[in-house]
């Protein structure tokens, strides 16, 4: 057995603060396996870009373990239709995604959150991203992110 310690996620933690993308992943799977099985810790400010998982269709949980963070339903054509806040102790501590489902989380603190998903694992077939969202690293992405943040703290 693998245990998630609280070692574990501070030190998760201490990366994804000194990580470029303001993120890391730590996988307890590999990529041919039929369950994917992660943690994510993420810091205020990392963009994730809105996706879904369809072709193959795959369902997804996520839940969160440590800090707070926002879980954004958008529809098709980019509209968000709802907003989770997952924080430990909290009144909503994970979500469970059906598959073409646009979505993404937003770190409202720095925290790690627990990724299921079904496996195996493509990179070319993964994630669909939104084509109304600025892609990662582009130079709209701060502009979205804020966007969104401040769409989620009108909602909190």
């Amino acid at each position: 057995m693998r245990t998630i310690t609280k070692a574990l996620l501070d030190d998760l933690l201490a990366q994804a603060a000194r990580s470029e993308r303001g993120r890391v992943p730590y996988r307890f799977h590999e990529h041919d396996e039929p369950v994917q099985r992660m943690l994510n810790a993420i810091t205020p400010g990392s963009y994730i870009t809105p996706h879904k998982h369809e072709n193959p269709d795959k369902v997804e949980l996520i839940a969160v373990l440590v800090g707070k963070a926002a879980m954004v339903q958008y529809s098709p054509e980019g509209a968000v239709e709802e907003i989770h806040l997952l924080e430990v102790g909290g009144a909503v501590l994970g979500v469970d995604i059906p598959p073409k489902v646009y979505h993404n989380f937003v770190a409202l603190t720095p925290c790690v959150v627990l990724e299921i998903i079904q496996g195996p694992y493509h990179a070319d077939t993964h994630k669909k991203f939104a084509p109304w969202a600025p892609a990662e690293g582009s130079p709209a992405c701060a502009a979205y992110l804020a966007q969104l943040e401040a769409r989620i703290a009108g909602a909190g």
